[in-house]
């Protein structure tokens, strides 16, 4: 702003303005026009450079973490990573879980997967999946080649809730309900009690009917 101000200090002085009418003379004009518009360079060189410097040191946005609870659970399960429990079925009627033998091997685990393999008598191709996302948890049912028949693979849930150390509850989302319409409404609940159970549940809200499953731990 200096150089518009230096400019208007000059229109008044006598050897800058016409003799004959005391109006600005046109060498005065030129003057200012040209200081103007230097100092709109300067002023907009200065904002894109304040502009600049922002993106440049501003943090970057932060995912949302797991709440005290999630994190407490997540815990808790890698803890049993490279185990292999028995279990069986203590809620629901099918008669599949009662024929055969019950158990689960939990491995592949990484920062932010835990691979829970689900055994139905000689049948090893059931996974259950927890996954770390930004502000929860989910859980997918994985299906692999070697299942017997066919299945569905990749339905699930997410945490919508805090939960606890010892459960969390993943109400289904909007791809299970297109991948498996009959389980749009399901609610899967793992709960983990270290050195004793870690069980699994399937519910519907309303329905007083639910499919459970105990994994011994201390086996």
């Amino acid at each position: 702003m200096g150089g518009l101000r230096t400019a208007v200090e000059l229109v008044k002085q006598p050897v800058f303005r016409d003799s004959q009418t005391s109006e600005p003379s046109r060498s005065l004009l030129r003057l200012l026009h040209d200081s103007l518009r230097r100092t709109a360079a300067a002023a907009a060189a200065l904002l894109l450079s304040q502009a600049a410097c922002g993106m440049a040191i501003g943090p970057p946005p932060q995912p949302q973490l797991l709440s005290t609870g999630q994190e407490g659970f997540w815990q808790r399960l890698t803890q049993l990573c490279g185990e292999r429990h028995a279990g069986r079925m203590v809620e629901g009627t099918d008669s599949v879980f009662v024929r055969h033998r019950l158990s689960i091997q939990v491995g592949g685990c990484t920062a932010r997967e835990v691979r829970i393999g689900f055994v139905i008598g000689p049948d090893s191709s059931r996974s259950w999946v927890v996954r770390k996302v930004e502000g929860g948890l989910v859980l997918r049912h994985e299906l692999s080649d070697a299942g017997t028949g066919d299945g569905v693979s990749g339905y699930g849930g997410r945490t919508r809730t805090p939960g606890s150390p010892a459960r969390q509850d993943f109400v289904a989302d909007e791809e299970t309900g297109r991948l498996l319409p009959a389980a749009a409404s399901n609610v899967w609940s793992l709960e983990l009690v270290p050195g004793r159970t870690l069980t699994y549940t399937v519910s519907r809200p309303g329905a007083a009917r639910r499919f459970r499953l105990e994994f011994d731990l201390r086996s």
